[in-house]
């Protein structure tokens, strides 16, 4: 691997896992009170559950198209968000919690693999390649992480 390729690596994981200049999935879902997880705030359409569903929903997507010759494109936006403001039992919380985070270690895995060639575009799709994909998970995790935090501040829950 080259300097080049693993430092392209490198910067992605980074942005995968870290955030750079944006807060962490952990810091931001983590004691989340459950009697907020599905509280409505004016203004704002969605809830923390629905968001964290979102994220969870999405970002599997993003994975099983990147490695899944089979991908079947789900339905925008029905397949997308959850059916419920609130989770459906006391545990879906952290499940979903947990599914992200398995998802997310799935794509920095596939990232950080020198066999997998970031620019090859993927035979099933229309020019998209793993980068594109590891990229865009990235991109849509930080801009609902930023949607949870603000959500989070405006019901109270957040300390700085």
């Amino acid at each position: 691997m080259s300097a080049n390729d693993k430092a392209l690596r490198d910067h992605v994981i980074y942005l995968l896992e870290e955030g750079g200049a944006h807060a962490k999935f952990d810091d931001v879902v983590k004691d989340w009170p459950a009697n907020l997880r599905g509280k409505k705030v004016d203004n704002l359409p969605y809830t923390a559950w629905g968001v964290l569903e979102h994220l969870r929903i999405a970002q599997n997507d993003i994975l099983d198209f990147s490695v899944n010759p089979k991908y079947k494109a789900m339905n925008w936006p029905a397949d997308y968000w959850p059916k419920t403001d609130g989770p459906p039992a006391d545990d879906a919380w952290d499940k979903s919690v947990r599914a992200f985070k398995k998802d997310l270690a799935a794509i920095s895995k596939l990232v950080r693999d020198p066999k997998t060639d970031l620019y090859a575009k993927l035979p099933w799709g229309d020019g998209q390649t793993i980068l594109r994909e590891a990229l865009l998970a990235a991109d849509h995790n930080a801009y609902h992480l930023g949607q949870l935090l603000t959500l989070r501040r405006l019901l109270g829950a957040w300390k700085d």
